[in-house]
């Protein structure tokens, strides 16, 4: 029998991190997925993939079963929280340590998750569901303009839409509504308060707080990061009091095994949870942990899925940041240049860009409009900052838009 194999369920932007990491644990990854083509870092790597219905258990668990015959499966796991559950399902059949499956389907659905926070007493925005068109009109008034309008299941700030007025409202709903036109499912919104304040987002292993960091969004009725530092500058009373609603977030809704990001508001109620997400943020939040506290949370949640021995202890190591490079419009991508000169510059630990020269950018008002990153760190916030400018100085693309738009 070969060595020991580590299960990975579909793929994600952690997803070179956590077959790296688990190359340096002795274990040999094997990818599951539907369609593995959509993730360029399993060719670029030459990993080994199987194409399987990842939405269907039985076909999981017989594959699964046929991998046991040639390897020592240490672990089942995912980076990608649609396919989280499932991940559970499978760590229960085949006795291997893993989340609980029924903690994060409901976690996954934002209304469910809404209702057990609110019922135990955590500050999360109004909300109200909606069905059709005429539920989310009504609940926008009820609640009163402007409103964050999104679907009841997504991440990335996929369809999340600020709605100032009935106009943006009629005009999100309809595209949210056109989206969901071919679900098997009655199609399902939240509308909620636009809560507003300084964004925090809080990474736990466990039930360990292991780091704070700020986040800044860009201008509204999108929300698509632009910044993250960590640790957040915060004071010794407001640290504590954040620490204290994470943890009551896993209380309430059973979670606490594996990996937890949250993401909250600081109102003038005090900290109101956004959301709540049963895995490990994308990047470059785990990598920005890993510079500031000294801890790779893919690695130690790797070794929780192995049954090994966790470090969390965590070692003061400077303040990290990234800084994200978003296009600014639609067209035609002509060049990008400058990302070897920006990640010469002293402190910056990576700059790159994500996309190539000549293809169409069309921005959908999420994670998708990203276009490249830096990574800076150093010894003080002020530092790194003056850092990260001068980095993305360096780099610089230009658009070209298409008559009559894309």
């Amino acid at each position: 029998m070969a060595g020991k194999a580590l299960i990975l369920l579909e793929g994600a932007s952690n997803g070179p991190f956590y077959l790296e990491a688990a190359q340096r644990l002795n274990l040999h990854p094997i990818t599951l997925s539907a369609d593995p083509t959509q993730y360029d870092y399993l060719a670029a790597k030459q990993a080994h993939v199987i194409r399987v219905d990842t939405s269907d258990l039985e076909a999981l668990i017989c594959e699964c079963s046929g991998l046991r015959a040639m390897y020592n499966i240490a672990g089942i796991t995912s980076a990608q929280e649609a396919v989280y559950a499932t991940v559970g399902k499978l760590c229960q059949s085949f006795d291997l340590p893993g989340p609980n499956a029924l903690s994060v389907d409901k976690c996954c659905d934002k209304f469910t998750q809404r209702q057990i926070l609110s019922a135990a007493g955590v500050l999360v925005p109004t909300y109200r569901m909606a069905v059709n068109a005429a539920d989310v009109e009504s609940a926008a008034a009820e609640i009163g303009l402007p409103v964050i309008v999104k679907p009841a299941v997504g991440i990335g700030s996929s369809g999340v839409q600020l709605c100032r007025d009935v106009d943006e409202l009629a005009e999100h709903t309809a595209r949210l509504l056109g989206g969901m036109a071919f679900c098997r499912s009655t199609p399902r919104i939240l509308v909620e308060q636009f809560a507003k304040g300084p964004h925090y987002s809080v990474e736990l292993m466990g039930n360990e707080v292991i780091g704070i960091g700020a986040a800044d969004f860009g201008r509204p009725p999108h929300f698509v990061c632009r910044e993250y530092i960590y640790p957040a500058s915060l004071a010794e009373n407001d640290h504590a009091l954040i620490v204290d609603v994470a943890l009551r977030c896993l209380r309430a809704l059973g979670l606490g095994w594996g990996p937890t990001n949250i993401d909250l508001r600081w109102t003038e109620r005090g900290p109101e949870v956004i959301e709540v997400n049963p895995r490990l943020a994308g990047m470059p939040n785990s990598r920005l942990v890993q510079l500031a506290y000294d801890i790779d949370l893919v690695a130690e949640h790797i070794k929780l899925v192995i049954g090994g021995e966790l470090d969390l202890r965590k070692r003061n190591s400077g303040v990290a940041a990234a800084r994200i490079l978003v296009a600014d419009r639609d067209g035609v991508l002509n060049a990008i240049e400058g990302d070897s000169r920006a990640a010469a510059v002293l402190g910056v630990v990576e700059a790159k860009f994500f996309v190539q020269p000549n293809i169409t950018v069309v921005r959908k008002g999420d994670h998708r409009d990203k276009i490249g990153h830096v990574i800076a760190v150093s010894p003080t916030l002020a530092q790194t900052k003056a850092i990260l400018q001068r980095a993305v100085e360096l780099m610089d693309w230009s658009i070209t838009p298409i008559p009559n738009g894309p």
